[in-house]
C-alpha cells in the first residue's frame, strides 16, 4: 500500500485535487480574512457612534448642570449592565471618577479619538489596591478599547470609551470556524484524493495489461469498460472501436492475401500455359495473332479483378478519393437501364424499370452506378436460363425514412440462406454459377460500396428468382 502511494501521487486525479485543495484554501483564506475584517470594520465604526453618542449627551449634561451634574451622570451610567467606559480626571491625569481603574500612560493626554486601542482595567478587575491619583497602568492591563478624549473648559478631561471584547470575539470565533472548516476539508480532499486516485491507478493499470496483450498480437482483446461513464470508460470505447476497425481491415487483408494467393494463381497459370503454347512449334501468324488477343483478353480480366479487389479494399476501409455530392438515385437506374437494354433484349430477358419518385443521397453518381451495373448483369445472366419467361425488375422506392432500390430476376437464385450471405464474399462462385462467366467479385464491390455510402446490401429470395435489394439512408427527398 505504501509502496502505492507515490504512484498515486504521480496520477493527473491527484495533482488536479491538489491544485483544487491549494487554490480553494487560498480564495478560502483570503475571503475568511476580508470577511472579519469587514465585519470588524463595521463594528468598530458602530462603536464609534454610540461613543459619540454617549459623549454628546455628556457635554450636554455638563452644559446642563455644570461637573456635579456631569459626575452624577457618569456615576449612573458606570453602573448600568454592559456600560461603556467613563472617566472624568482633573488637568494633572488624576482619576476622579468613573468605572475605570488605570489607564496606559498617555491615553487622555491628546484631545479626540484615541491613535490605536489602548489597555485598560476596570475596577474590579483585580485584586490590587485602587490608586485614583493618578492614571497608571495596573500589573497587567486584560482589556482592550477605543475611546474620545473631551477637554472641558474648566481643564477637567473626561473619556468615553467602549471595550473591543465583541470584535475580538467574533475574530475568534470565525478564525477557529475557518480553521475547523480547512482542517474538515483538507481531511475530506485527502481522502478523495486517495480514492479517486486509487481508481484512476487500478483503472490505468487494467488498460496497461490490455494494452499489452493487444501489442503481443492478440486483436481481439479490448480495453476494461466499467460502466461509471467517466473519461476512462469514453476513451476505453473509442479505442475499443478503433481496436476493431483495425482487426476487420486486418482480416480483409488477409482475406485479399489469400484470394490472390488462391483465386488469381488459376488465370495466372492459364495465362502462362497459352503464351507456352503459342510458342510450343511452327504456326501460322493468324494462330499468334489469335493467341495474343487471347492472352490481351486473360490480362484485362486480370487487371479489372484487381482493380475491383483494390476498390473493394479502398472502399472498406472507409476512404475514397472520389468525391461525394447529391445524386439523384432515379437518374442513375435510368442510366444503367438504358445501358443494359441492348443486353437484356440479346440474351431475350424482359428489362422493366419502375421509379416512383426522385429521391436524392449524399454519394458518388459512378459508385452507385457501378454497383447497380454489377448487379443488373447478374440478374440478366442469370435469369436468362429461366424456364418461365426471363424477365429482371428494378423498382426504386422509399420504405420508411430509407429508400431502396431493388433488382429482382426469375432465375434459379439462391434458396439456402447461407449461401445468400457467402455470395457477396470476395471471389466467391457458388456451384449453379459456375457456368456464367465473372470472378465473383460483382457483388463484393457492390457490398462495399453501399457500406461506403452508410447503406447496405441484401440478398433475398423472390420465388422464383432472386432480389438483390440496395438500401440507401434517406438525406433529401425531391417530390
Amino acid at each position: 500500500m505504501a509502496a502505492r502511494l507515490p504512484a498515486v501521487l504521480k496520477t493527473t486525479a491527484a495533482r488536479l485535487s491538489a491544485l483544487y485543495l491549494v487554490l480553494f484554501t487560498l480564495c478560502a483564506v483570503l475571503l475568511a480574512f476580508y470577511m472579519t475584517s469587514l465585519s470588524a470594520r463595521m463594528l468598530t465604526s458602530q462603536t464609534m457612534e454610540t461613543i459619540n453618542e454617549e459623549a454628546q449627551g455628556l457635554v450636554s449634561a455638563y452644559q446642563r448642570g455644570g461637573l456635579p451634574f456631569l459626575v452624577r451622570t457618569i456615576e449612573r451610567r458606570s453602573r448600568q449592565p454592559s456600560a461603556n467606559l467613563y472617566l472624568i480626571a482633573d488637568a494633572n491625569g488624576r482619576i476622579l471618577s468613573g468605572n475605570v481603574e488605570n489607564l496606559e500612560p498617555g491615553v487622555i493626554a491628546t484631545e479626540g479619538w484615541t491613535e490605536r486601542p489602548f489597555a485598560y482595567q476596570r475596577f474590579g478587575d483585580t485584586s490590587q489596591e485602587r490608586t485614583r491619583d493618578s492614571v497608571r497602568p495596573g500589573p497587567e492591563p486584560r482589556h482592550k478599547a477605543i475611546a474620545l478624549v473631551l477637554k472641558l473648559p474648566n481643564r477637567m478631561i473626561v473619556l468615553v470609551g467602549r471595550d473591543l471584547s465583541e470584535p475580538e470575539r467574533f475574530r475568534d470565533v470565525v478564525r477557529r470556524a475557518l480553521m475547523f472548516a480547512l482542517a474538515m476539508m483538507g481531511i475530506g480532499a485527502l481522502l478523495i484524493w486517495y480514492f479517486v486516485g486509487r481508481r484512476a491507478l487500478k483503472h490505468i493499470d487494467k488498460v496497461s495489461v490490455a494494452s499489452r496483450r493487444i501489442m503481443g498480437g492478440d486483436l481481439t482483446g479490448r480495453l476494461p469498460v466499467t460502466g461509471a461513464g467517466d473519461e476512462f470508460d469514453r476513451l476505453s470505447e473509442n479505442l475499443n472501436t478503433m481496436l476493431a476497425r483495425i482487426a476487420e481491415l486486418n482480416e480483409g487483408l488477409k482475406q485479399v492475401s489469400d484470394n490472390i494467393a488462391h483465386d488469381l494463381k488459376t488465370p495466372l497459370t492459364r495465362l502462362r500455359n497459352r503464351a507456352e503454347n503459342a510458342l510450343s512449334g511452327q504456326r501460322e501468324p493468324q494462330e499468334y495473332r489469335a493467341a495474343l488477343e487471347a492472352m490481351i483478353a486473360e490480362s484485362d480480366h486480370l487487371i479489372r479483378t484487381f482493380n475491383a479487389i483494390l476498390m473493394i479494399s479502398r472502399l472498406e476501409a472507409g476512404y475514397s478519393a472520389e468525391t461525394m455530392s447529391k445524386v439523384d438515385l432515379g437518374a442513375a437506374v435510368r442510366d444503367v437501364a438504358e445501358l443494359y437494354e441492348p443486353a437484356a433484349e440479346e440474351a431475350g430477358v424482359d428489362l422493366t424499370v419502375s421509379i416512383g419518385d426522385s429521391f436524392t443521397v449524399d454519394g458518388n453518381r459512378e459508385l452507385i452506378g457501378q454497383a447497380l451495373s454489377n448487379i443488373v448483369d447478374n440478374a440478366i445472366k442469370y435469369s436468362a436460363g429461366s424456364t418461365e419467361a426471363p424477365s429482371v425488375q428494378v423498382l426504386l422506392e422509399q420504405k420508411g425514412s430509407e429508400v431502396q432500390l431493388s433488382v429482382t430476376d426469375n432465375g434459379p437464385g439462391i434458396p439456402d440462406e447461407a449461401d445468400r450471405q457467402r455470395a457477396t464474399e470476395r471471389f466467391v462462385r457458388l456451384e449453379k454459377s459456375r457456368t456464367q462467366p465473372g470472378s465473383g467479385l460483382g457483388l463484393s464491390l457492390a457490398k462495399a460500396i453501399m457500406k461506403f455510402h452508410g447503406g447496405r446490401l441484401d440478398l433475398k429470395p423472390a420465388d422464383p428468382g432472386l432480389c438483390v435489394m440496395m438500401t440507401f439512408p434517406q438525406n433529401e427527398t425531391a417530390k
